[in-house]
Order: C-alpha cells, then sequence, then structure tokens
C-alpha cells in the first residue's frame, strides 16, 4: 500500500466514529498494540523534543526503506505514534519526503488534541522527515 493508501485507511477508520470520546478510545486501543521499545532504545538521543509527554522515536535505514519504533509514556500519545509508525515506516526516504501526513488534519485530530499535544505530534512529523532527510543521503 502506498502512503496515501494508508492515509485514506486511517481516515475511514476513524470515520467510523461520531463521538470524539470513541476516537479517544480507538487511539488508546491502537497505542496498546504498539510494541514496547527495548529500554536501551529509550534514551535522551531518541526522544522527541517539544512533547509535553515522553516520546522516543528510533530509525533504522534496512534496503533503502526506514524502520520506525517508537513509544510514549501517554496512553493518547502512544496511539498517535502508532498511526505515524503505520503511514511511515518501511518507507524509502523520497516516499517520506514525497508525501504530505494530511491524515492528522482529515480525521479532525489536530484540533481536538490540547495544544501541547499538538506541538508535540508536530514534532514528531518533524523528526520523520529530518530522518528522511539524512537516510536520502545514504540510500541508494
Amino acid at each position: 500500500m502506498t502512503i496515501e493508501e494508508i492515509q485514506q485507511e486511517i481516515i475511514q477508520e476513524f470515520s467510523m466514529f461520531e463521538d470524539w470520546m470513541d476516537k479517544y478510545a480507538y487511539l488508546i486501543e491502537l497505542g496498546n498494540e504498539l510494541e514496547d521499545l527495548d529500554p536501551k532504545d529509550k534514551n535522551d538521543q531518541n526522544l522527541i523534543k517539544g512533547c509535553q509527554s515522553r516520546v522516543w522515536l528510533v530509525a533504522d535505514l534496512k534496503e533503502d526503506k526506514i524502520e520506525f519504533r517508537g513509544e510514549s509514556d501517554a496512553v493518547i500519545v502512544k496511539g498517535l505514534v502508532a498511526l505515524l509508525l503505520r503511514v511511515t515506516s518501511g518507507r524509502t526516504p523520497q516516499e517520506l519526503l514525497e508525501n504530505e501526513l494530511h491524515f492528522v488534519d482529515d480525521i479532525g485530530l489536530k484540533q481536538h488534541l490540547s495544544p501541547t499535544r499538538s506541538n508535540g505530534l508536530l514534532a514528531m512529523i518533524k523528526q520523520i522527515r529530518l530522518y528522511a532527510v539524512a537516510y536520502s543521503k545514504i540510500a541508494g
């Protein structure tokens, strides 16, 4: 699936819920399904700056594709991490740089997050883009 197809799939999933409490519950469920990071990866180097809660993002280049892993100590934010990883992990740096992550706006997440959580989400997206830029210089 392309990045766009996965974003459309997420938009479709969230459209099934009319109430925002149900959307939050779904987000928490997604976060609970996220595999925990190895404790050694929960370090300052992988910590996202600008997040109210603690968020760690790890990126490894494997066969010209970036594999992301992440975790947060806050349940809703962990769900946001799960969504971002679903869209971005396993992509080439070029794919990540050529595609906008619009699903966050399309499902109304930005408007329903606190300003600090919204800033944290933007910080995560920025870090993913920075990894894509850095790895684009390495990947073939």
